[in-house]
């Protein structure tokens, strides 16, 4: 059984920082991806980033891209995703996920985490 079990949300000021932590559990995942999601109230889960756990390879979405970065321990079977310089519309239940395949859309993934909530205050 498959679990994963992310972390590290909170309310936050614009501007600050926040690590958000992905333990993963119940089979090997050398030969997956894991992405992280968002979703805010009122609006479709949207595309965050996602890093392959065979050669570490990542992608992250252009509203994103140069403050937020995914990463991973395989030893600790463990994603991680370092936001920095959060704005007000990074607020949203941040969530992890399992794919077969290094992609964008959340139809791909298999495997869902309970999510994490990060508020950004202005």
């Amino acid at each position: 059984q498959v679990q994963l079990v992310e972390s590290g949300g909170g309310l936050v000021q614009a501007g600050d920082s926040l690590r958000l932590s992905c333990a993963a559990s119940g089979r090997t995942f050398i030969n997956y991806a894991m992405g992280w999601f968002r979703q805010a109230p009122g609006k479709e889960r949207e595309f965050v980033a996602v890093i392959s756990w065979s050669d570490g390879n990542t992608y992250h979405a252009d509203s994103v891209k140069g403050r937020f970065t995914i990463s991973r321990d395989n030893a600790k079977n463990t994603v991680y995703l370092q936001m920095n310089s959060l704005k007000p519309e990074d607020t949203a239940v941040y969530y992890c996920a399992v794919s077969r395949l290094l992609g964008t859309a959340a139809r791909a993934y298999d495997y869902w985490g309970q999510g994490t909530q990060v508020t950004v205050s202005s």
